[in-house]
């Protein structure tokens, strides 16, 4: 019969009844509808993506981050079966590339085990990859071994955490699929690999630490809160005259603080000038590096202890102070960062303000991709390039608000070529961050309204003449809202705060039936004393 399966040997079909864990890996279809960043107030034609998942303990599925982002439905589909099922998104881990989803249909749910959790695995362990690549419709199969355990850049989330890179081929819809060991044990979630002329056959998969970490917070929190920072900049101490410059003996080693994050939970502890010198007991070498599984004879970035930690918690930290060359063991807050230029918005929409036809947005990575390209580290402005590798927040709502692009109207004459140029003043007021913006517009009682904006650009509007003109513009541009959902939001609630002005009970708001009532004798006494006036 065309349903039975046909093996080349008796040994090929014990193989194949003896990896039931097959049967937990699941497809998972995504309709995504990404936001325009460049027009902040539309939002791009939908699309549909494919990718893996595979089945946890307490009914969830885990898959990864990008397979749903910007997910308007996610449905999943088991081996073998026709019926797809609708799925819900319980949290998204956009650093770790990791995401929970659940399916609330028990018919889904019957017979479909949840995977186990192996162990990091060791270098050159054999290591079987599953999942739904493009190319077919069926399971794909692909095996290799581990050859390397490090710190490993996660392209969606532009963070930097344990990886696992193995020989495997991992193809656009294996990501979110299991990596399994010899003993059917998940040690990894594919999700990645490098394209290059000089490299084949390299993937990555995120390894147990990482993804164990990712539910715990979630269980934790009951939503994912992310990964700590110890919020600064450091620098090796390689050079021996460097260490001998900061006072270090020949035996003391450690890592040089270069700046640290005004915004940062350690902001109050750490200095900089502090050479960390170990955290939480483990010795930092010169180099930034600790041990690493010793048996093995390996070594690691520092910033894996931090990663380990969660986000509220504390750490011992070691330090040789530089006014007094004398070493302080400190307990260190760990907690998240406020950055200028953020490298994700969450599924958020971008926030937007028009004024006048001048077009008001905030700096994002997903912004500078949408304007300039997969490039954009090369083809976006200076400045704003420099904004977003080198500045630091001072406050947790500092943001970097640009005019980026201006509508053209007799309004804005002279001003159509400005794009993407940094907003700092208005009025002579420093702009905070597009919200800040947007109220001190609102608000503006002056003639003009002036933008001081980078390279000594300045932009002047008559005040009166842009709240004639803007609904028109609008209109113009096919453009429902001045600003976006969230600014419009918080105008409402300022509007909602406001004190409530008392009614006036003067002789003016003395009315009945359309008529104006005469103050009494006292009233008009009163009145004349208050104009300085005698009565007669």
């Amino acid at each position: 019969a065309l349903s039975e399966t046909v093996y080349e040997s008796d040994d090929e079909a014990e193989a194949c009844q003896n990896m039931p864990w097959m049967e937990s890996v699941v497809k998972i279809f995504c309709m995504h509808v990404e936001p325009n960043f460049s027009l902040p107030w539309q939002r791009k034609r939908q699309y549909q993506s494919t990718g893996s998942g595979f089945a946890i303990a307490g009914g969830r599925i885990l898959t990864n981050a990008h397979c749903v982002d910007h997910h308007t439905q996610v449905k999943v589909r088991r081996r073998g079966d026709d019926a797809k099922y609708i799925a819900r998104v319980l949290a998204v881990g956009v650093e770790c590339d990791l995401a929970l989803l659940a399916v609330d249909d028990e018919e889904f749910h019957k017979g479909l085990e949840p995977l186990p959790f192996g162990t990091l695995p060791r270098l050159h362990s054999a290591v079987t990859v599953v999942g739904y690549p493009l190319g077919g419709d069926t399971i794909s199969v692909t095996s290799g071994v581990v050859s390397r355990v490090e710190v490993t850049a996660y392209a969606h989330g532009a963070s930097e955490l344990l990886g696992v890179q193995i020989d495997a081929a991992i193809n656009s819809g294996n990501s979110g699929g299991p990596a399994f060991n010899g003993r059917g044990e998940c040690v990894g979630v594919a999700f990645q690999s490098l394209k290059s002329d000089d490299a084949e056959n390299i993937g990555y998969v995120i390894p147990p630490p990482v993804v164990q970490h990712f539910l715990r917070d979630y269980e934790k929190n009951g939503k994912y809160t992310g990964f700590p920072r110890l919020g600064i900049e450091w620098q090796r101490l390689e050079s021996p005259y460097l260490r001998e410059s900061l006072g270090m003996g020949p035996k003391q080693k450690g890592v040089l603080v270069r700046r640290v994050e005004p915004t940062s939970a350690c902001a109050d502890f750490l200095k900089a000038g502090d050479v960390i010198m170990s955290f939480d007991g483990t010795p930092v070498a010169n180099d930034g590096t600790v041990p690493f599984r010793a048996k093995e004879h390996e070594r690691i970035s520092f910033s894996y202890l931090i990663s380990c930690k969660y986000n509220d918690e504390t750490a011992k930290v070691r330090v040789l102070r530089a006014q007094d060359r004398k070493e302080v063991t400190l307990e260190v807050p760990l907690g998240g960062l406020t950055r200028p230029v953020p490298v994700h918005i969450k599924g958020k929409l971008p926030s937007y303000f028009i004024c006048g036809g001048m077009v008001f947005t905030r700096v994002t990575v997903p912004y500078l991709r949408s304007e300039y390209g997969k490039e954009y580290e090369y083809d976006a402005p200076v400045k704003l390039l420099d904004r977003m590798m080198n500045s630091m927040c001072k406050r947790n709502d500092e943001q970097v608000v640009v005019l980026g692009q201006v509508l053209a109207s007799e309004l804005t004459l002279g001003y159509e070529d400005i794009v993407n140029c940094e907003v700092l003043k208005f009025n002579n007021k420093p702009v905070l961050n597009l919200p800040h913006l947007a109220e001190m517009v609102d608000t503006c009682t002056e003639r003009y309204m002036t933008f001081d904006l980078q390279h000594a650009t300045v932009v002047v509007l008559d005040t009166e003449k842009v709240r004639e003109a803007s609904p028109g513009i609008l209109a113009a541009h096919g453009i429902q809202s001045e600003r976006s959902a969230d600014l419009a939001a918080l105008k409402g609630a300022s509007k909602a705060n406001k004190p409530k002005r008392k009614a006036d009970t003067g002789p003016s708001a003395a009315k009945a039936d359309g008529k104006v009532k005469k103050p009494t004798g006292a009233a008009r006494k009163a009145r004349a004393g208050r104009r300085g006036l005698a009565s007669k």
